[in-house]
């Protein structure tokens, strides 16, 4: 893999060259909907300079994995109570609550695991199943939400819906990445640091 720093980047490669549909394609390979978050990202990266080799590398790793390949638009919250005890055993066992009564209800899980931090109220708020992970790096959290609006002049309701569309998932994920200053970190090629950030 290319880092930006071989003799074909210094000489008019990679760091010129535009990104082009047929290598978003190769990267997304078994979307179905390969082609159509192509043009998404083809539109959309570019306005927040993700454009050298090792952003775009890190953008499509860290997206892909937090998306399952660009195929979960919004965060999967259906856990069995043994997983919700593993993961999550300080907002359960650890605080007087039984799994098993939260378990495979996504709603009831989401209000309690997210309660009162990331800018959201209480369980009985709403606010965790509310603003629950959606778009390619799963933007998470009221706060989030809403700043992630105002950088479009919309609403964070009609952001909640813009996130679960090609486009949507794609910038949503790119205003965490520039918020979240990941360009340095790509640029570094430095992996831990950056999985650790977006986590």
């Amino acid at each position: 893999r290319c880092h930006g720093r071989c003799d074909r980047c210094h000489q008019g490669g990679w760091e010129e060259e535009e990104m082009n549909k047929e290598q978003i394609v190769h990267i997304l390979h078994g979307n179905a909907d390969a082609a159509a978050w192509a043009d998404a990202a083809m539109e959309i990266l570019p306005k927040y300079e993700i454009n050298t080799p090792n952003r775009i590398a890190g953008f499509f790793a860290q997206g892909g994995h937090e998306s399952m390949n660009f195929t979960a638009l919004s965060e999967n919250l259906n856990y069995r109570a043994e997983t919700l005890e593993k993961l999550f055993s300080k907002y359960f066992s650890k605080a007087g609550r039984n799994a098993a009564d939260y378990a495979k209800q996504p709603e009831k899980i989401a209000n309690v695991i997210y309660a009162n931090r990331m800018g959201n109220g209480g369980p009985e708020s709403g606010d965790g199943y509310r603003y629950c992970g959606r778009g390619l790096i799963q933007l998470t959290g009221k706060d989030n939400y809403f700043w992630f609006a105002a950088s479009l002049e919309i609403s964070p309701e009609e952001a909640s819906e813009y996130m679960e569309t090609f486009e949507g998932a794609a910038q949503s994920a790119c205003w965490f990445w520039e918020t979240n200053k990941l360009n340095q970190w790509a640029d570094a090629d430095d992996i831990l640091t950056l999985t650790k950030r977006i986590n």
